[in-house]
């Protein structure tokens, strides 16, 4: 499907263009959305605009890492849409011309479409045009990705006041927190650095009036990077912990184990000695020699018991 929306130069929004409507010249600038387009709607991309076949290509190929490319007077982009309750990445392309904006993306964007509301909504002087309407885009991508790191940052919050919770899912836990924010942190840190690209840069037309609300989003991202890492060595902590609490509760059963190893080490000797049943043993022939070895274990028992408490063995 390819939406066309164009902005007159009598400040008018025109919708369901075709693309006979954009040679008028009353049009200012034109947004043109390709939303899963067919492969005829495809060649519009060489046809119509002459994109650069490189270009073109990276809009074939999904999953693209986010990038900033110049191609004379069109700039193409590479940007990462997260759907935050499932992490999933859906890729949007991005095509900045003098006159005009092309997105290309294969899934719904809902930031997308809320952004074309935005601007044909916006009375505000400035606030139109494709350097302004790109921004609306790319700051509503962005924002996508705070709820994502603070949905992670509240589970390991929950997991860091619930430590004494020891389950055998914990560390499965925190491995599946850790390897989604490290899924986040791939699609940040590129989106990261293309916005310092496009902020730095001096090939864009047109771009220096918007460049205080290009740098609010690389604001953003620099926060963005800086939540993940610290959540990252979150997780490590927790991990650490985890492990040295196994160990500790580990260490706790060995040394139990080896209290009533060490306290029926005597008995199980006298036992033995007293089980081979030969004929010169006076004390089997006693009367009272059964509860003479009876008390003799018992004491042996309890002294030992008593010897390994005051050296802080139960501690």
């Amino acid at each position: 499907m390819i939406r066309i929306d164009g902005y007159t130069k009598n400040k008018e929004w025109w919708t369901d263009l075709t693309f006979e409507d954009l040679e008028s010249e009353k049009l200012d600038w034109y947004w043109v959305d390709f939303f899963n387009p067919t492969e005829e709607e495809c060649k519009h991309l060489e046809t119509f605009f002459h994109f650069h076949p490189l270009a073109i290509e990276d809009c074939y190929q999904l999953l693209q890492r986010p990038k900033l490319d110049h191609y004379e007077d069109v700039h193409f982009m590479v940007l990462h849409e997260v759907e935050w309750k499932t992490l999933t990445i859906n890729e949007i392309n991005m095509f900045i011309g003098p006159h005009f904006l092309v997105t290309f993306h294969y899934a719904s964007s809902p930031e997308i479409n809320d952004a074309r509301s935005k601007l044909m909504s916006s009375t505000k002087i400035g606030e139109t045009g494709q350097i302004y309407a790109a921004y609306l885009i790319i700051d509503k991508l962005v924002d996508q990705y705070f709820p994502a790191v603070h949905e992670l940052e509240d589970q390991l919050l929950d997991m860091e006041v619930g430590s004494n919770d020891q389950s055998q899912t914990v560390m499965s836990d925190i491995f599946n927190i850790r390897s989604r924010l490290l899924r986040l942190r791939k699609t940040i840190m590129p989106m990261r650095d293309l916005l310092y690209r496009l902020t730095n840069t001096d090939r864009i037309q047109g771009l220096k009036p918007y460049l205080a609300f290009y740098h609010d989003i690389y604001d953003h991202l620099i926060k963005l990077s800086e939540m993940i890492d610290s959540s990252r060595e979150m997780t490590a902590d927790l991990r650490d912990s985890y492990i040295s609490f196994n160990s500790n509760r580990m260490n706790n059963i060995m040394k139990t184990l080896t209290v009533i190893t060490t306290i029926f080490m005597p008995l199980t000797f006298m036992a033995g000695v007293y089980g081979m049943n030969f004929r010169n043993m006076p004390e089997l022939e006693w009367s009272w020699g059964y509860f003479a070895v009876l008390i003799v274990m018992l004491i042996i028992g309890v002294s030992m018991y008593a010897w390994f408490r005051r050296k802080g063995w139960f501690k």
